[in-house]
């Protein structure tokens, strides 16, 4: 009797998935190729490579870890305020419980950190 013949299902390779999703969160969110830079810890021109698939993002370098938590400040924001210029006009605001405008602090870990907490605490009252 000869072994069922399994499909094999191809994986998708997580660098392509995270590269492809960080740069739509940035489009959805309208963050501009240079701050996109700025809050990966990347050159522009490797953000543009990045746009055009030239360039997959590393999980052993700092830039994934914030490319994982950009996603992630994309996604809280999305399911609390589910639609795109609401999300955008949020992370472009003055914000009393941050105390600046969110665009402004991600540009820098600490505060990139600080807004996903800021937006996790925030999902948790929803």
């Amino acid at each position: 009797m000869t072994a069922p013949a399994t499909a094999t299902i191809p994986t998708p390779d997580a660098a392509a998935v995270l590269s492809k999703a960080v740069a739509r969160a940035a489009e959805r969110l309208n963050v501009s190729r240079v701050n996109l830079a700025r809050i990966l810890g990347l050159s522009p021109s490797t953000v543009t490579r990045l746009y055009a698939g030239d360039y997959l993002l590393e999980q052993h370098r700092k830039e994934w870890e914030f490319a994982l938590l950009f996603v992630r400040l994309f996604r809280s924001l999305d399911s609390i305020v589910g639609d795109e210029n609401t999300a955008r006009k949020w992370l472009n605001s003055e914000n009393k419980g941050l105390n600046a405008r969110p665009i402004e602090l991600i540009s820098h870990t600490e505060g990139l950190v600080r807004v996903v907490h800021y937006l996790d605490a925030s999902r948790g009252l929803v």
